[in-house]
């Protein structure tokens, strides 16, 4: 089980490092990670898992954070429409976006940064993506919002990006062109 002791802090080199693509079929060591990344998005949003173990909430884990160089993350949330989207996506690809943009109102966070980094963070409004689950399965999937947000948040992980290198430095709230601002709540 990850705890947050095993997620690497700012600084450390694996989170500028991008990750490698995975081959199949998954060793045994790497089926577990992928359950284990997705374990830890679900039990973070459990009040009783989150007491007990002492973990910050979270929508998404990327394998980046627990300092392993595999291509995958994991995402579970409720999209736009209130469906669970919750999934392990190994080798992800985004093969098409919308021209519009969007950002989240208050902010992105991220459980390997213990600060708080204001500004928007400009993400594509609509993407379509491709991945592979954990049996080597090709899913395509079109997704939007906060969906779209956190995915693209999770494959930045995967190529050694931080979602405060996408803030504008000298205006950390500057009007983000072409763009529908996302309030979470």
């Amino acid at each position: 089980m990850i705890l947050m002791d095993d997620i690497i802090r700012e600084g450390h080199p694996t989170l500028r490092t991008k990750a490698v693509e995975v081959k199949f079929p998954l060793s045994e060591e790497t089926k577990q990670l992928a359950e284990d990344l997705l374990q830890y998005v679900k039990n973070s949003q459990d009040p009783e898992m989150i007491e007990k173990y002492n973990l910050r909430g979270s929508i998404g884990l990327a394998a980046n954070q627990v300092n392993s160089l595999h291509r995958m993350f994991a995402l579970h949330l409720k999209d736009d429409s209130g469906e669970q989207v919750s999934f392990t996506a190994i080798n992800p690809k985004i093969v098409s976006h919308s021209v519009e943009s969007t950002y989240l109102t208050a902010g992105e966070g991220c459980l390997s940064v213990d600060r708080n980094v204001p500004g928007y963070v400009p993400r594509h409004a609509r993407i379509t993506v491709k991945f592979k689950t954990v049996d080597g399965e090709e899913k395509k999937m079109r997704l939007k919002g906060l969906a779209a947000i956190a995915f693209q948040h999770e494959l930045d992980h995967l190529n050694g990006v931080m979602f405060y290198d996408r803030i504008n430095e000298k205006n950390p709230y500057a009007e983000v062109p072409n763009s529908i601002p996302y309030d979470r709540d």
